[in-house]
């Protein structure tokens, strides 16, 4: 059978390291790798521990190999007529930088400019375009891949992430006082006090089902289902209820043709609103039966780059039939009573995974995949 949007190659960049064995011992195990940020001095900051990679990597190079492993993966020509969609700020190193007088050429710290160097890199003749709506910018950049392919615009898309932990989004967030005031984050758990940033890159390749099928490519699964959906509510609280949550998660539900999910990876920053409030929309969409969990207790809050890694995240999950655990948690909290796999990793039959992400504004984001 074939028709539809699927999944045939991926590269990805944690704190934890490169590709998915990295994901796996890290991730799949619980493994917190937070440790007081070397890149900058974090002294003002309410907390200086993140979950960034070792050394300062330059944020195009990392997302060029992500790229290149999942063009590879893929087993893509190096020229093929597909779109590059990309989710970023770009790199605010380089704009620190330069407001503190050190000299600069404007490049990858502009996101369009970074999509079409990602583009050259790869040899992609498409569209090139980039999201930069907030934490939802990769998950929009894979929403949009999807539509792109099956419309018949494209065949192809490659759709990234990126964000590497830096000086100007660490103030913004301890400015909003929703930094972890003790530096350990504990999504779910009812003492928890708020997120903690991550480094995070992927890219992943999405084709027609027909044209993979066409070239012999290994399908690793299908993105059967999206939703998106506004919570009208506040600049940056959720609604108390979850509404926008509830509403894509219906949405990709729909989409797809289908009633229920094996697992969901939650957006779950580990902040006190956005806690209940998911578990809200989530409780009104699946009940209270599926299991949930928040990777960001693992890799960080990787800003515009959480859909795509998570994306990953629970591609893994779908392939190797285990759900990643909430590392971190300590104590149940009335407000959030359901299933959010605190045990350590689980092993259970995967044949639906649904990836959540949400954004300042009340922007949400629900995205369904399934095993071939």
């Amino acid at each position: 059978m074939t028709g539809g949007v699927v999944v045939t190659g991926y590269g990805v960049f944690t704190a934890f390291g490169w590709g998915e064995k990295a994901l796996r011992d890290g991730v799949f195990t619980g493994t917190q790798v937070f440790a007081p940020v070397r890149r900058f001095d974090p002294t003002p900051f309410r907390t200086p521990m993140t979950a960034a990679a070792a050394g300062d990597p330059e944020l195009d190079a990392v997302l060029g190999g992500c790229a290149d492993d999942a063009v590879d993966m893929a087993g893509l020509p190096l020229d093929t007529a597909g779109a590059v969609l990309l989710g970023s700020a770009g790199d605010w190193r380089s704009v620190t930088r330069f407001s503190r007088g050190q000299a600069y050429a404007p490049g990858p710290e502009v996101p369009g400019v970074l999509a079409g160097m990602l583009a050259d890199r790869i040899g992609f003749r498409g569209p090139r375009l980039a999201f930069t709506n907030a934490c939802v910018a990769s998950a929009t950049a894979l929403i949009h891949g999807w539509r792109l392919i099956a419309a018949g615009r494209q065949e192809v898309a490659l759709c990234a992430g990126a964000y590497l932990v830096e000086e100007e989004n660490m103030a913004k967030f301890d400015s909003g006082r929703t930094l972890a005031k003790d530096g350990a984050i504990r999504p779910f758990s009812k003492d928890r006090t708020g997120l903690l940033l991550g480094d995070g890159v992927a890219a992943i390749v999405l084709e027609s089902e027909e044209h993979a099928v066409r070239r012999g490519a290994t399908v690793l699964a299908r993105m059967t289902g999206f939703g998106v959906a506004s919570d009208a509510y506040h600049i940056a609280k959720p609604h108390p209820e979850g509404r926008g949550i509830t509403s894509a998660v219906r949405q990709a539900l729909r989409r797809a043709g289908a009633s229920e999910v094996d697992y969901v990876n939650a957006h779950g920053t580990g902040t006190p609103l956005n806690d209940g409030a998911e578990t809200n929309g989530l409780r009104a969409a699946l009940g209270s039966d599926t299991p949930i969990s928040s990777t960001k207790s693992t890799t960080g809050h990787m800003l515009e780059a959480s859909g795509a890694v998570e994306f990953v995240v629970s591609l893994l999950a779908l392939l190797d039939g285990v759900l990643p655990p909430t590392a971190g948690y300590t104590t149940p909290d009335p407000a959030c009573d359901l299933d959010y796999v605190t045990e350590g990793p689980r092993r259970a039959p995967v044949n639906r995974v649904l990836s959540l992400n949400a954004a300042f504004g009340g922007m949400n984001t629900a995205i369904l995949l399934e095993r071939p």
